[in-house]
């Protein structure tokens, strides 16, 4: 059990017993044992219970864990900048997956319209009804003349054009966890003793993990993950891409240096009001539970249904050679009150010591012959 960390209310800690009990029971179900993807499926996802299902917030310093939209507008305003290039080679339409609170959405129609380049539809996937309602919410209030233009989405579309994009989506969703030693191959699970969940070692019974696994060089007593929902996301959404771009955000390495030697216990963690851990047995349904993204892994699920790489950076080069820089001139240094605030937010945003070099922007696409230009400086495609 974690310590240290801010004690749950009574309500919190009645919330994670429910879900306890729905996973325990779903443990029985299957014989006494679940892969850990499904673990991380049912503590995150699962109906009312689940971490992004419930109504708990999630985003901003009330919340467990601070995103880059909620640091500053200057983010979603730059991004906004390469979906508007995206668009202007495709069509004038925008898919954003896990849109969250509601603030990127926010500040990248607002710089759109400064700008003149509205799309013609703005559309988000979002499973959660909770954060559904809250974006709505928020885009109503203070966009109530662009609302028209917003769709929400329960599945993918059959087919998709323009500019598609997720921040910080692929980390949220469900790893296997793979043991690798003395020549085997073994899928980490999840079984029960008395009311306690434990890990538990078995063969993996998911011929893809399998092939994969055996894909990986690794040394012996490795513990890693490999996300086969990330890669069925990626794949359905460059089968759908008609034409456009495959926008992702997110922190992550490609395959080599996220299976390197020294990272031989994965990249697992747990996110509980602004604490960060490696248990996800801790309160389920009241802590966030991510892994870090294998971009060479998602590059290749695109890869297979006909996108290519149109650019591949890390956040702070993305961010700059969209013209952060100049977003940020726009308020003199000598206004001191103004100009403060937003220099210590690109900081933020773009420091190596911060989210600058950990996050990385990789683009697919598709009828989009050349590289993105924003992608030339800090070009890391050699990395995937």
């Amino acid at each position: 059990m974690q310590v240290n960390l801010p004690p749950p209310s009574t309500d919190a800690l009645a919330h994670s017993a429910r879900l306890c009990e729905l996973i325990r029971n779903d443990i029985a179900s299957q014989g006494g044992w679940i892969p850990f993807s499904r673990f991380m499926e049912l503590a995150l996802y699962a109906p009312g219970l689940g971490y992004y299902t419930a109504g708990a917030r999630k985003f901003g310093e009330s919340g467990d864990f601070v995103t880059a939209p909620e640091i500053s507008a200057l983010f979603g305003r730059t991004l906004a900048r390469q979906l508007l290039d995206v668009m202007q080679t495709s069509t004038p339409h925008i898919l954003e997956l896990g849109a969250g609170s509601g603030k990127l959405a926010l500040d990248i129609l607002r710089e759109l319209e400064r700008l003149g380049s509205l799309p013609d539809s703005y559309s988000i996937l979002e499973v959660s009804a909770d954060l559904r309602q809250r974006q709505q919410a928020l885009l109503q209030e203070h966009l109530p003349h662009l609302f028209q233009r917003l769709h929400w989405l329960d599945t993918l579309p059959d087919t998709i054009s323009g500019a598609v994009f997720g921040n910080e989506v692929l980390d949220a969703l469900p790893v296997h966890l793979v043991f690798w030693n003395e020549g085997h191959i073994m899928e980490r699970g999840v079984s029960v003793e008395g009311n306690r969940f434990v890990w538990a070692d078995r063969l993996p019974q998911n011929e893809a993990l399998h092939d994969i696994a055996k894909g990986i060089a690794v040394p012996d007593d490795y513990l890693s993950e490999v996300s086969l929902t990330a890669r069925g996301l990626v794949s359905s959404l460059a089968e759908r891409l008609t034409r456009g771009a495959l926008l992702f955000i997110d922190y992550g390495f490609g395959a080599r240096e996220y299976y390197h030697p020294q990272r031989h216990r994965g990249t697992l963690m747990c996110h509980y009001r602004h604490h960060s851990h490696d248990d996800p047995f801790y309160l389920p349904g009241l802590q966030d539970i991510t892994a870090h993204v294998d971009f060479t892994a998602a590059a290749e699920a695109a890869i297979d249904y006909g996108a290519h790489l149109l650019g591949y950076t890390t956040q702070a080069h993305f961010l700059l050679n969209n013209g952060l820089p100049e977003l940020l001139g726009e308020v003199s240094s000598e206004n001191v009150r103004e100009y403060l605030p937003l220099a210590k937010q690109v900081q933020k945003l773009t420091s190596p010591a911060e989210m600058g070099e950990l996050f990385k922007v990789l683009v697919m696409g598709k009828g989009i012959d050349a590289p993105l230009h924003n992608f030339m400086s800090g070009d890391r495609s050699r990395m995937l």
